[in-house]
């Protein structure tokens, strides 16, 4: 990505914060015709030797595996919050309007994860995510039914090789960053997260 020397967020664990709390992902990649191919899919970050890996799924209709399986270096992107600044924030008005996110890009190696066993113990990550409940509901399901909804996807486990992690919140301007998190700490959820996230970095103190 476009990264500006000021935004590049080089503490990996700011990036593995945002992975985990926005899991919602971009896999991108190229179908064979090298065109870009995307699919949208919640992921799972765990450690496998060290390494930091993504676990995750789609359908077996979908055709991503394939290219996946072909081509297994891809990308994953993750968005954070993100929200418009007005230019009302600055002591000088001679500004323009901006744009704040957080972001993350991580370049991946992907393996295919196909015995059941293996697909069982990935779905099972994804719902300790996002209900852990629903584990003892899939453990009660009815085995032909559970193999059935196994034998409908295709799993992936995707290797991270290098991470890029973009926080645009106007470092670089330290005469707005109390006005600006005035102004983000009382408006939507997507702000009050950058204004969250301005205190955490140091750039206001609360």
């Amino acid at each position: 990505m476009y990264l500006p020397a000021q935004f590049n967020a080089k503490d990996e664990t700011l990036a593995l914060a945002l992975m985990r709390a926005h899991p919602f992902a971009n896999l991108i990649s190229v179908d064979d015709e090298g065109f870009p191919v995307v699919t949208h899919i919640p992921l799972h970050l765990t450690q496998h030797g060290g390494q930091h890996v993504l676990q995750g799924h789609c359908a077996k209709a979908n055709p991503h595996w394939r290219y996946l399986l072909s081509r297994p270096q891809a990308l994953v992107t993750f968005m954070g919050p993100q929200a418009y600044m007005s230019p009302k924030v600055y002591p000088d008005l001679t500004r323009v309007p901006t744009w704040c996110y957080l972001a993350v890009h991580a370049k991946v190696e992907a393996r295919l994860v196909e015995e059941p066993a293996g697909k069982d113990r990935l779905l099972k990550q994804l719902i300790g995510d996002h209900e852990p409940p629903y584990a003892a509901q899939w453990r009660g399901l009815a085995e032909d039914y559970q193999s059935k909804m196994l034998n409908a996807i295709v799993a992936f486990e995707l290797s991270i090789t290098e991470v890029q992690c973009a926080i645009k919140l106007n470092q670089h301007r330290p005469e707005s960053h109390a006005a600006m998190h005035v102004a983000y700490a009382q408006g939507t959820a997507d702000e009050q997260a950058l204004a969250e996230w301005m205190v955490k970095l140091g750039m206001v103190h609360t």
